[in-house]
């Protein structure tokens, strides 16, 4: 049976890739960076050889104390903001309102703002940029 083909675009499947890798699970992940910036993991590795237990309590870290992990855009939602970061100047209340709704399911938060127009750049259109961007 032959394989369906993927539909995306090249550029959001890149943008994807991209944004699954660099997304931390948890702190473990955090301590992870941190020992490896440092060259702390390498010592570690160099004494204890290289079945020291640090991949056992970076798991056991995320586990327990996972990030607030946001989700990844889908490849519509990509789009729908492409057109308005690369092509826009000014937005819209139905583009602010559809853009709170993808804030609200990435971020699995829901905004509490009765008045969109005073915290829209704040709190939904750089945190959505940011992601975006990464």
């Amino acid at each position: 049976m032959k394989e369906p083909k993927d539909k995306r675009t090249k550029e959001y499947k890149e943008w994807k890739a991209q944004f699954e890798a660099n997304k931390p699970k948890g702190v473990g992940d955090v301590i992870e960076d941190i020992t490896e910036a440092t060259g702390i993991k390498a010592i570690v590795k160099a004494v204890a050889g290289d079945d020291c237990g640090c991949n056992e309590r970076k798991e056991k870290l995320n586990k327990l104390f996972r990030k607030n992990n946001i989700d990844c855009l889908t490849e519509d939602e990509y789009n729908y903001l492409s057109t308005i970061f690369n092509n826009q100047s000014k937005i819209t209340p139905e583009q602010q309102i559809k853009m709170k709704a993808i804030h609200e399911r990435i971020f699995n938060v829901r905004l509490t703002s009765s008045c969109l127009s005073c915290s829209f750049v704040k709190e939904i259109y750089n945190p959505l940029k940011r992601v975006f961007n990464a």
